[in-house]
């Protein structure tokens, strides 16, 4: 009798782009938009559509593998299976994961990016990075430049 091996198959399924969710973690599901602001001290898991901004001083933000963000991003950490188009700021870790895309300037303590992962932008690393409206100018943008309606006129 000769030997028999077990091939294993992969191949992704719809199934596989659901993740669980932190326990404890607020959920946006993947069918919801949200236009505006959107802002908490508590861990958020969104996998749906957001345009604005999202500010989560002291918490996790988890973009999940079906969202699209159009938003600037402030948290505690970051990370990203989906799509974000705007600037992220981490006091702490900001995480790209494989799925992830980034378009916008990163500024954070400490940043991971996995293989395949995507980036279109700026990054600063440094020790300590002020999550937005708490730095002497809240109307610096990510990197401290101040821009106006007057400037941009």
């Amino acid at each position: 009798m000769g030997i028999v091996r077990a091939s294993t198959i992969i191949e992704a399924r719809e199934s596989d782009k659901h993740m669980k969710p932190a326990e404890g973690s607020t959920v946006i599901g993947r069918s919801v938009t949200i236009r505006g602001e959107l802002s908490g001290k508590e861990d958020l898991y969104m996998d749906g559509t957001v345009e604005g901004t999202i500010a989560l001083s002291g918490s996790r933000l988890t973009v999940g593998p079906n969202a699209r963000v159009m938003a600037d991003l402030s948290a505690r950490d970051v990370v990203i299976y989906g799509f974000v188009e705007g600037n992220i700021r981490a006091t702490g870790r900001i995480e790209l994961r494989e799925s992830a895309v980034v378009k916008g300037d990163i500024a954070a303590e400490r940043l991971s990016i996995e293989e395949n992962a995507s980036i279109k932008g700026r990054v600063e690393l440094s020790d300590v990075v002020p999550v937005a409206g708490t730095g002497p100018d809240p109307d610096a943008g990510l990197f401290g430049a101040s821009a106006s309606a007057s400037n941009l006129a």
